[in-house]
Formats: C-alpha cells, sequence, structure tokens
C-alpha cells in the first residue's frame, strides 16, 4: 500500500548573515558577508500511512514546525523530496489544497472581529463547498465538540478553548484527507484537551483522516497514538510504537508504600531513590531488575497496609531522552576542530 504521507531525506537548511560588531565591523560586510547555516530539518525520512495518527515529537526547536509546513506546502525546501496524497507540497496545485489542513495552536485562521458563523461561511466560500453538505458539516462537527451556542458569538470574545474547537471545526470543513496538527491544545485547560483529544480520536478514526501531531502535553500523545516518531536537531532518530519507547527506555519503575501506622525510621535509599516521603507513605524510585527483590524485603521490613508498581511517566522518558541527546550533540560539538 502506498502511503498517504511520504517523506525522503527532506532538508530545509537557513542562512543567516553574521554582522560584526560596530561601524568597521558594518564596513566589512559591504564587501565580504560571512553567513551561518542552520539545518532546521536534516535528511528527514519518515512515511504514514492512511488512517494513521501520528505523534511527531521533539523539544523545542526541534524540526518538527518546519518539517509540516513543507509538507503543507508553506516552507520550499533546500533539499530532497515529498509527497503527501501524490502530490508535491511545495507546487501549491489547488487540488492537493483542498485535501489538506494545517492547524498551527499559536495562529489563528478565524476573523477577529466576526463571528465564528461568519468565519465559517467565508471558509466556505473560498473551498467552493455547497451550502446544505458544509452546514451538515458544522452541525457534526459543533455538536461533537459542544459549541453550537457559540456560533454568533465573536471570535475575539471567545474563550481559548472554545476559540480552538472553532479554529478545528474551520480546518475541517472541507473534509480534508490529511491532518497537520501542531500543539493543537497548547494553553487549553484539562477539561478542554480532553474535549479536543476525544473529539479528534473519534473524528480522525471514523473518516480515516491521516494525522501528525505535535505536542508537548504527553496526555495527547499517549491517548492518541499508537505510534510515534522523534526528531532532535532536524534529524529523526526515533520512529516506531510508542510501547517500544516504554520498554526500551524505562529503566525503572515508581514502587508506592503506604503504612498507616506511619513508616519507621529505616533508610530506603539502598532500595532506589526516594521520590517523595511523609510520615505514613513512600514513593520510590527502583531499577526494573530490582523491583521483586526489593519489593519483597520492603514489605516484609514494613508491613505496609498498601503497595502499588507503576511505569515512570513517559514525559519523564521522553524528558531523559531529550537531556542524554543534548549532552551527546553537546560533546560531538567540543569534539569538532575549531
Amino acid at each position: 500500500m502506498k502511503p498517504v504521507i511520504y517523506v525522503n531525506k527532506l532538508t530545509k537548511i537557513y542562512r543567516t548573515y553574521q554582522k560584526e560588531s560596530g561601524f568597521w565591523g558594518a564596513f566589512k560586510g559591504l564587501a565580504h558577508r560571512r553567513y551561518k547555516e542552520t539545518a532546521a530539518a536534516k535528511e528527514v525520512s519518515l512515511t504514514v500511512n492512511e488512517g494513521e495518527l501520528v505523534g511527531f515529537l521533539g523539544p523545542n526547536g526541534a524540526g518538527k514546525t518546519t518539517v509540516l509546513k513543507m509538507l503543507s506546502g508553506l516552507l520550499y525546501p533546500t533539499s530532497g523530496e515529498a509527497t503527501v496524497l501524490g502530490f508535491t507540497p511545495w507546487k501549491r496545485q489547488n487540488e492537493f489544497k483542498r485535501q489538506f489542513a494545517l492547524i498551527l495552536g499559536q495562529k489563528n485562521q478565524l476573523w477577529w472581529d466576526l463571528p465564528a458563523a461568519e468565519s465559517l461561511e467565508l471558509n466556505r466560500v473560498i473551498y467552493g463547498l455547497d451550502k446544505t453538505s458544509a452546514q451538515r458539516t458544522i452541525d457534526e462537527l459543533t455538536e461533537l465538540l459542544d459549541v453550537r451556542d457559540k456560533l454568533d458569538v465573536m471570535v475575539r470574545e471567545l474563550s481559548l478553548g472554545e476559540r480552538m474547537k472553532m479554529e478545528l471545526i474551520a480546518a475541517l470543513l472541507h473534509r480534508p484527507k490529511v491532518l497537520f496538527l501542531d500543539e493543537p491544545t497548547i494553553g487549553l485547560d484539562v477539561l478542554s484537551q480532553k474535549k479536543v483529544r476525544e473529539f479528534l480520536r473519534e473524528y480522525t478514526a471514523r473518516n480515516k483522516i491521516t494525522t501528525l501531531l505535535t505536542s508537548h502535553y504527553m496526555q495527547d500523545i499517549e491517548e492518541l497514538c499508537d505510534r510515534v516518531i522523534i526528531i532532535d536537531h532536524g534529524q529523526v532518530f526515533f520512529d516506531g510504537a510508542l510501547q517500544d519507547i516504554i520498554d526500551r527506555l524505562a529503566t525503572h519503575k515508581i514502587v508506592t508504600l503506604s503504612r498507616r501506622k506511619g513508616l519507621p525510621e529505616i533508610d530506603f535509599t539502598p532500595y532506589g531513590e526516594i521520590q517523595e516521603k511523609n510520615s505514613s507513605q513512600v514513593r520510590l524510585k527502583i531499577p526494573r531488575k530490582q523491583i521483586v527483590a526489593a519489593s519483597r524485603d520492603l514489605i516484609a521490613a514494613l508491613e505496609v497496609d498498601d503497595f502499588t508498581v507503576e511505569d515512570v511517566p513517559i514525559e519523564d522518558i521522553i524528558r531523559e531522552v531529550f537531556a542524554s541527546r543534548k549532552s551527546e550533540w553537546a560533546e560531538k560539538k567540543a569534539s569538532l576542530p575549531a
């Protein structure tokens, strides 16, 4: 089966002028300019099949948004190739633009001084959609997102959560086959995040929409994505199942022990790293290989009333991955000749 999104060695390099300080530096720049090249994306390769919802992860500045902008045709790459639905994105054919949507969590596409309904009507006209079918789509999406009563409210008067839901409706009005989501839940409260996640999970699965999702909220990734692609310094270094990250990189587990009578004064450090401790409860981070032996010894020594074993939160695992990658890049940079 041919992938919906195909990317092969996609690279985007920015050149920035390096000006020396002072008048003399500016004068020298007239005759000879020095440039610094920064690879926002470096030989990125990936494929996404129809109906997949893939998490696209990386620290700030890793190149996630750059890749999404190239795949949506907003940026022209320095080198490499890519196709989305069989189209080359940066050629920006009208037929292609009618089949995808890009949502940037920090950018608005709705008109600030118009009611949401009028912004949606404007989008309908731009896409040349039939009024009846467009209204049917609006009715369906406003019902799913619970914002039907907000259609006649000025966009500037909507809450952040309500505005984000309207942005989703505007992006999905033409029923795209491919969806690029860049931080769709950024800044939303917990309830709004939950509503948006539930909507995306249900709607994309039902309509087999191929989706690339970036988010710094790991709960978005955990609840929506079975597969993740991790990028750092413009390069992909992991592409696989989310569970594989946990299995490969989660070297510890969290053990919580509780005792109503209070914990005796013993040294817990030989068993693991203390995460939290009070008079009646202790949370320890223990290496996986030592879980069975440590748990047996602790239960016997403490006569506990309650005992749980949990995986380390995935956001902590990802944070450790990025920290180790940052250290590797620093060592590599230091080893380069001056």
